[in-house]
């Protein structure tokens, strides 16, 4: 049997073709049942259908000479000749032949009618035709259209027109039918019979009884084919641009081949192969980098210049040559001019000046030496990228600088793959390309400020940079090639090194640099921010002139940090003004007073912290280590009726709290060594205070400060008021070293306070401090608390 025409319409009166009453007295009878390869006929579908087997063409004839009802059933396996009843479905459809021609070969051609569905109840013969007795299938009645249903069906309806969009092949006249459909049963028959499904799938909608159920099942099949019909389109599409882009691009380039050989342009390309060759022979590279920049310029010259991967091809080979790879200046090893050359550009940082004039005595005596990595370690502005370009000034060596704030994503540093497009060398490579020797001054500037993602770790690419053992055969991804970083001289800056990785923080030497004192700043300003930004500003020497009252007031009023910066601006803006006056014609040298200050920058911005007048109880002086140096504080304590509670306020970070904590159990554990009595801590409550509580603070730092306010406030003794301290407290009052005791000595020092008060295990850092400072602070060491108390508390109790 053998479908005759792929589309299908539907009767909208089916009622008038055949009623219910002779209908069911038909299905009572034998039926004889015709069997349907590749199709399942759909109640209320119209078309032709040819037969030719033996069997089927007398059943035709048996239901012609009947009531013209025949039973039609799909064929499981349509290569079945001879099916019996389980090579073909049980549900069927009962149809009325309305048409019957027969053919000159013997076949006939009969146009039928789906009436109803039908379930096969009984196989009653095979010969000479199948004979069946079958039961209607009785579908539920859908009374009312709800809104889920309408819903669906209009989402059938417009998956169906966008099928017909893409190019399905179904009938217009399908589609305009099945817009006016109001009955989701023959909306689903209608669509399912039309979209081309296989006898599987259409007969598996077919046996669905429950009309929603069937038309739910048909949108998901809509949906599955909306899909396969959109890649279908993409790849037809796709295959199609790619043919016709490919001629195109063949046909322009013959084209473009035929015009460069009549202008005699042909050569230029052989004249680049042999420029890249002599560069490569004039480099003398090493035996692995030189075997494969052969390799990659004989890929080069048998690929056409107007390749996609010509272009890549060929800036990875400029890459190549353009690296130094033996280049290399030549260090001034003439320790005086050196040493003058870094007097000349920094004031101070003996110890630093000290270190790069050792490394040059080693590489006098010492010809081959792998270069040092260095860390300097310090608050804004103090130097540390200027240092790094003096250390190249004195050594005769390009300098080169990469930031790495904010770097986040590895290939920054190690390159990206060249299978990517756009691929470049990482930033190190980058930088020794711009250098142009292998032997420059490499600053890696803000190392403490490096983050890290999903796309890697810049960190841990920074190992294999700074790992003297490593780096000389350091590769980059681009590049893919290993290169000799072993004489660069790394210079890392950071302000801290509490984000810096222990392993990377145990490749680097590092040195700290530590903050200006005012007598410093002082001469820094004269000797070199002056005259600079006097000639910035576009005087001479002889229009203005700082005295060293106006230079103090700016460092001690205008400015509050540790380094320069903000001074060497603060100096910018009052040569400015006076430019401003030279401009407008008054041309009279000018001298700057403290009053002069003030008339051009305004009232100071910073006041230093209020100088205690006289020693008070409950009121010591810490001393605490920021970002931007050494500062002073004051804690306060205060004793008020309560139940024994204590309250801490200042914006105090958790270090800070735990410090007060253990500095009340250390009181109230030692209450009667310290004469503290001991019915205080349960019928006073206790707040404490930092002063600036808009400003977060956090640290070990203040312990013993806390515990020192603590004590005064319990017995009543004042504090010495010129005296200062510092350092960890424990619960058993034990004094335990901290850092930045420089920091903390200038910060003391700015506060014109004469005492110092450290913990014993800090005197060795007292090295590193300049004479001339040490001799201007009294420092007192205390192993125990006790020893912090006997200095600091001073006569008797008052009431």
């Amino acid at each position: 049997m053998q479908k005759g025409n792929e589309m299908a319409t539907r009767d909208e009166h089916p009622e008038q073709t055949l009623t219910q009453e002779p209908l069911e007295m038909a299905l009572r009878d034998e039926l004889p049942l015709l069997p349907v390869r590749d199709l399942v006929v759909y109640p209320y579908m119209i078309l032709p259908l040819f037969v030719g087997r033996d069997r089927s063409v007398a059943a035709v004839e048996q239901a012609l000479e009947g009531d013209r009802l025949i039973v039609l059933t799909a064929q499981i396996s349509p290569e079945t000749e001879e099916p019996d009843e389980s090579d073909l479905y049980p549900v069927g459809t009962l149809a009325m032949i309305m048409r019957m021609v027969k053919l000159s070969d013997g076949r006939l051609k009969v146009l039928v009618q789906g009436l109803t569905k039908v379930r096969i109840e009984e196989y009653l013969s095979r010969d000479p035709y199948l004979r069946v007795r079958a039961e209607r299938v009785v579908e539920p009645i859908i009374s009312e259209v709800g809104v889920e249903t309408e819903a669906l069906m209009r989402t059938v309806r417009d998956q169906l027109a966008e099928l017909l969009k893409l190019g399905k092949n179904i009938s217009p006249e399908v589609v305009a039918v099945i817009g006016n459909m109001e009955d989701p049963s023959s909306l689903a028959d209608l669509v399912a019979s039309n979209i081309g499904l296989s006898v599987e799938q259409a007969q598996e909608l077919f046996e669905i009884v429950d009309p929603l159920d069937r038309l739910q099942r048909v949108e998901q099949v809509l949906v599955k084919e909306l899909e396969l019909m959109t890649v279908q389109n993409r790849i037809q599409s796709r295959a199609k641009e790619e043919m016709s882009k490919s001629q195109r691009d063949y046909f322009l380039r013959e084209q473009l081949r035929a015009i460069r050989s009549e202008l005699g342009e042909s050569e230029a390309h052989a004249e680049d192969i042999e420029e890249l060759r002599q560069k490569i022979l004039e480099l003398k590279l090493p035996k692995e980098a030189e075997e494969e920049a052969q390799r990659q310029l004989k890929r080069l010259e048998t690929m056409h210049p107007d390749a996609s991967e010509y272009s890549m091809l060929r800036t990875y080979m400029d890459w190549l040559v353009d690296l130094p790879w033996n280049t290399a200046t030549r260090d001034k090893l003439n320790l005086i001019r050196a040493r003058k050359v870094l007097e000349e550009d920094h004031y101070g940082l003996e110890k630093i000046k000290e270190r790069i004039l050792e490394f040059l005595a080693v590489r006098k005596l010492k010809k081959k030496m792998r270069g040092p990595v260095l860390c300097f370690v310090g608050p804004p502005g103090v130097g540390k990228t200027s240092l790094g370009k003096s250390i190249a000034r004195a050594l005769g060596r390009k300098f080169v600088r990469i930031s790495l704030g904010g770097m986040r994503d590895e290939a920054e540093i190690r390159g990206h793959r060249r299978t990517y497009i756009g691929a470049l060398p990482g930033r190190v490579m980058q930088g020794m390309r711009q250098a142009g020797t292998k032997n420059p001054v490499f600053m890696l500037d803000e190392l403490d400020k490096v983050g890290s993602d999903f796309r890697g770790d810049p960190s841990a690419a920074l190992l294999e940079l700074l790992d003297p053992e490593q780096n000389h055969a350091f590769s980059d991804h681009y590049i893919n090639l290993p290169f000799d970083l072993s004489n660069v001289m790394f210079i890392a800056t950071a302000n801290v090194m509490d984000t810096v990785p222990p392993a990377l923080r145990d490749r680097m030497e590092v040195i700290r640099l530590a903050g200006y004192t005012a007598e410093e700043k002082l001469a820094i300003a004269e000797k070199y921010l002056v005259p600079r930004q006097t000639d910035a500003s576009g005087l001479k020497s002889r229009d203005i002139h700082f005295g060293k009252p106006a230079l103090l007031k700016l460092i001690a009023e205008y400015t509050a940090e540790a380094g320069l910066r903000n001074l060497e601006r603060e100096i910018g803006s009052v040569c400015r003004k006076v430019a401003l006056r030279f401009a407008e014609g008054k041309k009279t040298a000018v001298r700057i007073t403290e009053n002069q200050v003030t008339k051009f920058l305004g009232p100071p911005r910073f006041l230093q912290e209020e100088e205690r007048k006289e020693n008070e109880v409950g009121v010591a002086t810490g001393l605490a280590w920021t970002e931007v140096g050494g500062e002073v504080l004051h804690v306060e304590v205060t004793l008020m009726q309560g139940k024994g509670g204590l309250t801490l306020t200042g914006q105090l970070g958790d270090v800070m709290q735990e410090s007060a904590q253990a500095a009340l159990s250390y009181a109230r554990t030692r209450a009667d060594e310290l004469g503290i009595d001991k019915e205080l801590f349960e019928k006073r409550d206790i707040h404490l205070h930092v002063p600036a509580g808009a400003i977060p603070k956090d640290g070990p730092s203040a312990g013993v400060t806390m515990a020192t306010a603590l004590v005064s406030a319990l017995t009543g003794r004042p504090v010495e008021r010129n005296l200062a301290m510092t350092g960890e407290i424990t619960l058993r009052g034990r004094v335990l070293p901290v850092g930045g005791i420089k920091e903390k000595v200038l910060a003391a020092l700015r506060a014109h306070i004469t005492t110092l008060v450290l913990p014993a295990r800090n005197e060795k850092d007292l090295h590193e401090i300049p004479k001339d400072l040490r001799k201007k602070v009294q420092f007192r060491f205390a192993e125990t608390m006790d020893r912090v108390l006997d200095e600091a508390l001073a006569g008797e109790a008052t009431p």
